[in-house]
């Protein structure tokens, strides 16, 4: 895997990496060596491919969590548009803490930003910390109601 001037990782994976990476969409906490077996590679090869996908940021292992069961009643994706520097505006959406995805659009915002809060009243506090965020125009909120489905093994197709 190589890394371009940007810092992360080349669209360019080795089809062991994309085995590795499908091995840990399965269960996360699959040993190095179970991983090594089924790629066939040792287990100290595994955890040096694992580091390196960390590292280049190709890939995170986290444990996904539903909200709703840890208190978080309110989940929302913010439509934002933003003055001219869309970027930079981004970036700034990007640091709040209550923000745990945020992306740049072609579409009729320029940035959506989705937020975990705890109540109503922290679901506003955010809307507002958002709008006096410095290039934001507008926000545009679209509160969850129900969770269906929040999966996160699409492999490496």
């Amino acid at each position: 895997m190589t890394m371009p001037p940007n810092g992360h990782a080349s669209a360019v994976i080795d089809e062991i990496s994309k085995e590795i990476i499908e091995q840990l969409q399965e269960d996360g906490r699959r040993s190095y060596a179970a991983i090594g077996k089924a790629v066939g590679l040792s287990e100290a090869a595994v955890r040096q491919r694992v580091q390196k996908l960390v590292d280049s940021r190709a890939m995170q292992i986290v444990a996904v969590t539903n909200p709703l069961e840890l208190g978080f009643t309110r989940q929302a994706m913010i439509g934002i548009t933003a003055s001219s520097d869309i970027n930079g505006t981004a970036d700034r959406i990007a640091a709040v803490q209550e923000v745990d995805y945020c992306v740049v659009t072609a579409g009729s915002a320029d940035i959506l930003a989705e937020v975990i809060c705890s109540s109503d009243e922290d679901l506003l506090r955010v809307i507002s910390k958002i709008r006096g965020t410095e290039g934001v125009v507008s926000t545009n909120t679209y509160t969850y109601l129900s969770l269906k489905k929040q999966e996160y093994n699409w492999g490496t197709r």
